[in-house]
């Protein structure tokens, strides 16, 4: 059924969308891939947590209210930074309030500066706008600072006699694991680099095929793609920067010894 533009699905569609995951299961069996449970499993979270998010999210456009919006947002990213902190190595504890910190400052920047010299709406907290870009900038920051603070981490760990050579020639921490900081951050924006590159070409974005979908004017459609392109380039970025300077002195005690080995 058509509404506004948009064909919408019902409960028969979803039925039938199923059906896509019915068959693949099937290929794993049929394969001997094992992935069956693994394949139902996730296809019930999925179900399950959209479905949960599309109705929870249907009541906070219709209270329009700023508590409720920032109170999605803060879950959010409660959630993402502790599977972060899940992620990066065991060896270092107590990393969930940095990360937290690191993910609240660089989302809330970005936002921030795109609600207020681009979007413009007009109530800054419109659930309409507020809550779709903190949800894609949080799920590629959370991606960020899982792969610059697990490669830091574990590169100091490697070479913890090369990183207490250095401290034993004088140099501080922050110059001992310099190099090793840097490459964790380049390595966590490949994967935000290699979609920007071939955005278009190979790929075509969530945001672009949703908006085109609804019925959108698919130049309005690439303009906001690349908006958020920007916006995520950017969050990853800082997400990196400050996960990785608090990482590193996390591996360091108050007389700069290090604390974490291989």
């Amino acid at each position: 059924m058509a509404l506004g533009g948009v064909i919408q699905l019902d409960t028969v569609d979803l039925g039938w969308s199923l059906g896509i995951m019915a068959i693949a299961v099937a290929l794993s069996r049929w394969q001997r891939l094992g992935l069956e449970t693994q394949l139902v499993s996730a296809t019930g979270r999925s179900l399950l947590q959209l479905l949960v998010v599309g109705y929870v999210i249907s009541a906070i456009f219709a209270l329009n209210h700023p508590i409720p919006v920032l109170g999605i947002i803060a879950i959010m990213l409660s959630i993402a930074a502790k599977v972060t902190e899940n992620r990066i190595t065991g060896k270092l504890k107590g990393l969930f309030p940095l990360i937290w910190l690191s993910l609240f400052v660089s989302s809330g920047l970005t936002l921030s500066y795109t609600l207020i010299l681009i979007i413009q709406p007009e109530i800054w907290y419109s659930p309409q706008y507020l809550i779709p870009l903190a949800g894609m900038i949080l799920g590629n920051s959370m991606n960020s600072a899982s792969l610059s603070g697990e490669r830091l981490s574990s590169a100091i760990s490697q070479n913890s006699l090369e990183v207490e050579t250095y401290l034993c020639l004088g140099a501080t921490p922050s110059q001992a694991i310099a190099s090793y900081r840097k490459e964790a951050i380049r390595l966590s924006l490949i994967p935000t680099l290699n979609q920007m590159m071939v955005v278009g070409i190979v790929s075509l974005p969530g945001m672009f095929t949703g908006q085109v979908l609804a019925g959108s004017d698919p130049l309005n459609a690439a303009s906001y793609q690349i908006l958020i392109l920007f916006m995520i380039a950017f969050t990853n970025i800082i997400t990196a920067i400050l996960v990785t300077e608090g990482v590193y002195h996390k591996c360091f005690n108050q007389q700069a010894q290090l604390i974490i080995h291989r």
